[in-house]
């Protein structure tokens, strides 16, 4: 199975060993963000420093004429990535014999929801969520598709993954996190994603439903969820809370508004990428569900981009609705975490891999090469050796 590092460009720029280090794994690929949100993250080995504190999300390399005065456009990075960070990370680990393909994070944005307020998800009681631009409105999803574009098709990428292309919920790690004292489960985490900022507010009209009473509905369905009640069994308590009909409704709503940005998005890549250029999504096969890995229908998916990158840090069944779909040359890459410190198994990777191959993966994605120990490192040197 072929395997792909991700990888940040401080974690290359400024160190001249770490291209070799990150070849001697054992990856044919490394997966290397060209946009990225922001974050604060540890880099064990680097000669000149230790912590890196990306401010807020940005492109990775001097972002092109297409935005000249639009009011939406990329950030450019700061001082933790500066000039064409990315280009110069992807010259160095190409020229350690490593395929590059680039990372790029959409709609999960907080800089852009404090400039630009009414982008975001606004919940049932009107409180906005600046990382998450909503994707159902049109200038936010030109940002998107354009971002898409020039992100992804970077000078001598063979490929892309897409993250965070479709639906950003509630559940984000936004600065000193204080969220988790209510347990909410997937159907409050759906309640509390559901957006009504003026252009949902309209797609819930177009199916039939009436904004102001949807919301109060969702309120209503809160309440017992925020005095400690626990009944959660997914959709099903969704549509037990909402109502069977008006729950669907609005799930038809947002799977629509994410299944065409997805393919908008897509074909936005392939018309400016040259020939044979891979396109991948980060996926989660329930629609419903909102982050990072975007809620897909994989059917759906699978008919736009050449393949999903799964999340299998909790275990490797979300790739069977993906198999179940894929075709001779769809690529099914399992998304396993080999950082101890943030619950990776980096020790059990031949074993982890052997699973997902069984449930039909047909590629590996490790995360994160600059984010692991020596230690870390060193088992997963082993367990590729082991494939």
């Amino acid at each position: 199975m072929k395997a792909s590092a991700f990888v940040y460009p401080w974690d290359v720029n400024g160190d001249p060993a770490a291209p070799a280090r990150i070849a001697g794994l054992g990856v044919e690929q490394v997966t290397l963000a060209a946009a990225y949100h922001s974050t604060r993250a540890l880099t064990p080995r680097h000669p000149r420093h230790r912590i890196v504190t990306a401010e807020y999300a940005a492109v990775l390399y001097p972002a092109g004429e297409r935005w000249a005065g639009r009011g939406l456009r990329p950030y450019p990075a700061g001082r933790w990535a500066p000039g064409d960070a990315y280009g110069e990370a992807a010259a160095a680990l190409h020229a350690a014999g490593l395929e590059v393909h680039t990372w790029v994070v959409l709609a999960h944005n907080s800089r852009l929801g404090a400039e630009h307020p009414d982008t975001s998800v606004v919940n049932a009681y009107a409180d906005h969520y600046p990382w998450a631009p909503c994707v159902a409105q049109p200038a936010t999803r030109a940002y998107l598709v354009d971002l898409a574009a020039e992100a992804a098709v970077r000078p001598g990428a063979h490929g892309t993954e897409l993250e965070s292309l479709g639906w950003y919920g509630l559940r984000h790690l936004h600065a000193h996190d204080k969220i988790s004292g209510v347990e909410l489960g997937e159907a409050g985490q759906y309640l509390m994603s559901l957006c009504f900022c003026p252009s949902c507010r309209a797609g819930y009209g177009e199916q039939g439903l009436d904004p102001e009473e949807l919301a109060g509905s969702v309120r209503a369905a809160l309440e017992p969820l925020w005095r400690g009640a626990a009944d959660d069994e997914g959709w099903p308590t969704v549509a037990k809370l909402l109502g069977e009909e008006a729950a669907a409704r609005t799930r038809a709503w947002r799977d629509e508004v994410a299944g065409t940005l997805q393919e908008e998005a897509v074909a936005a890549v392939r018309a400016a990428a040259p020939a044979g250029f891979q396109v991948l999504l980060h996926a989660d096969p329930v629609s419903y569900h909102c982050g990072a890995d975007a809620g897909t229908d994989p059917a759906r998916v699978l008919s736009a981009a050449d393949g999903v990158v799964v999340p299998c840090a909790g275990g490797t069944a979300l790739l069977a609705p993906f198999a179940e779909r894929a075709g001779e040359r769809t690529v099914l890459a399992a998304n396993l975490t080999v950082v101890s410190g943030m619950g990776g198994s980096p020790g059990t990777l031949a074993v982890d891999a052997a699973r997902a191959r069984a449930q039909g993966a047909t590629e590996l994605r490790l995360y994160h090469a600059g984010l692991a120990s020596d230690s870390d490192l060193a088992a997963v040197r082993a367990g590729l050796s082991a494939r």
